[in-house]
């Protein structure tokens, strides 16, 4: 049996006001599970462009991470950050990264998000994540204890390849930390996270931020963790929260013998185009 939790909160522009008020949540997680995991957006939500482009932590010299790190060593827990907003030293771009920290506060690996969420949900706001963010390339597979967790960032969840490749690359374990807005959450949140985990026949945890963040955006919250079958184990309510639950790795198994389509050759052919 494997213990995940998955924790819940509305991220302030200050990654010290958010990552202070948030501990607790995490001690309260850590008593609960070994794997705690963080929503997207982990330590702040930048008010404006501007102060995103001011407030990125450089990779090297990261406030969030060094906190993070101290905390996971602290509990003894692995410790997954949805995403941090990163600057990287080389070349001085953005990128919104996932880090994964273990037991000993180590930072075991990192992931950048790929699919950047340029949109317009119709809560009077655009976004356009790649105007400051440079996307990833690579999936990315960590090993926590004996699962094999693939990892992944908010609208990754609506390029269902992703998760495919992950699964058929190992990953019984899904994370899809989000900041979700509260539109396009009620709408789809649900439905597609629970159609990952079907098409996968992985675990799915789903860490989201909650609430009215400095910018304006409203996110929807409900984090969730669902089994391979598709089916809600355990769901947040609105406001800060701890989710939590035990999975036992023998699911994912027996549902993909019962569904075996990973299987499957994806390549199905040439689209014949009839006019």
């Amino acid at each position: 049996m494997f213990s995940v939790a998955a924790v819940q909160y509305c991220s302030s522009d200050s990654a010290e006001e958010t990552l202070t008020r948030i501990r607790p949540l995490i001690v309260a997680a850590a008593q609960q599970a070994r794997f705690v995991t963080l929503p997207e957006c982990a330590s702040y939500l930048a008010a404006s462009r501007e102060q995103l482009a001011t407030h990125a932590e450089w990779e090297d010299d990261s406030y969030s991470q060094r906190w993070l790190a101290d905390t996971a060593k602290q509990l003894g827990i692995w410790l997954l950050a949805g995403s941090l907003m990163m600057r990287r030293r080389d070349d001085k771009r953005l990128v919104n990264r996932g880090l994964l920290f273990g037991p000993d506060g180590r930072q075991i690996t990192s992931y950048d998000k790929i699919h950047m969420f340029d949109a317009n949900v119709g809560d009077g706001k655009t976004y356009q994540e790649s105007a400051s963010f440079t996307a990833g390339n690579a999936p990315v597979i960590a090993m926590i204890d004996d699962m094999p967790v693939g990892l992944s960032i908010c609208y990754d969840l609506r390029f269902p390849h992703l998760y495919r490749q992950l699964a058929r690359d190992g990953a019984k374990l899904l994370m899809v930390p989000a900041a979700f807005t509260a539109v396009s959450g009620r709408a789809h949140w649900h439905v597609l996270l629970r159609a990952r985990a079907i098409e996968t026949g992985c675990f799915i945890i789903a860490p989201a931020q909650f609430g009215t963040h400095a910018d304006g955006r409203q996110t929807y919250g409900h984090s969730l963790i669902v089994n391979p079958w598709g089916e809600i184990i355990v769901e947040a309510d609105d406001g800060d929260a701890v989710i939590a639950a035990m999975l036992d790795i023998d699911e994912v198994d027996r549902a993909r013998r019962a569904i075996p389509s990973l299987q499957t050759n994806p390549v199905i052919g040439t689209t014949r185009l009839i006019k």
